[in-house]
């Protein structure tokens, strides 16, 4: 329980960090923020992408690498 109240203090000191300064650098229109979490969104579509990408590419080195059954029926006769 005390390591749950240790990341929620962390938690909640970053963040008051992290508001001061997106707030102090604003532009004047206020869009700063919208734009990150717009990019933040777009960097979880490409890694929720890439995952299934991976996981294709290792099935093809896998299939490319194992042993073909014409060789191992040549072999038993």
């Amino acid at each position: 329980m005390k390591a749950i109240a240790r990341i929620a203090v962390a938690t909640a000191a970053l963040s008051s960090i992290a508001t001061s300064a997106l707030a102090a650098s604003g532009r004047p229109d206020g869009s700063g923020i919208l734009i990150w979490v717009f990019l933040g969104f777009c960097g979880v579509i490409i890694a929720a992408q890439l995952i299934p990408a991976l996981l294709v590419m290792f099935g093809i080195a896998k299939g490319v690498m194992a042993p073909r059954e014409e060789a191992a029926e040549q072999t038993n006769k």
